[in-house]
């Protein structure tokens, strides 16, 4: 997780929001740790001045899921990446699609033999629940 740019680790939820906030635009976006439960990830999304929040978890297999809005299919992701690029496109049970991704600038290190980790998550991309 650590590899990811907009994972930005155990801070707060109010850390977050505030992060949130100050990028001031609709569709931005960071992952971070959940205080309550430990092991799960928190997807968190700007719009219209309020932050969605969206549990993102391991399962047992391996596979990556979110919980989104209620009747919306549960789908399984192979990696993070993948879910964060789904997720990317209108439609997808969450507030609004991810487009501007939060960088976490401590976490920017590039993997060997990539140019750089953070072109995926700087493109441009075509229900909430409690903590």
């Amino acid at each position: 997780m650590e590899a990811l740019p907009i994972y930005h680790g155990g801070i707060s939820r109010e850390a977050g929001e505030k992060l949130l906030l100050a990028a001031g635009t609709d569709g931005s976006y960071l992952l971070r740790d959940s205080e309550s439960i430990p092991g799960v990830y928190c997807l968190c999304v700007l719009h219209q001045g309020y932050v969605y929040t969206y549990r993102v978890s391991k399962t047992e297999t391996g596979s990556w899921s979110a919980e989104t809005a209620p009747g919306v299919h549960r789908r399984l992701f192979r990696k993070v990446h993948n879910l964060i690029s789904a997720f990317q496109k209108p439609n997808q049970g969450i507030i609004t699609p991810l487009q501007h991704p939060v960088i976490n600038h401590a976490n920017v290190a590039c993997p060997p033999g990539r140019n750089d980790s953070r072109d995926f998550y700087l493109q441009p991309a075509r229900s909430h629940f409690p903590e």
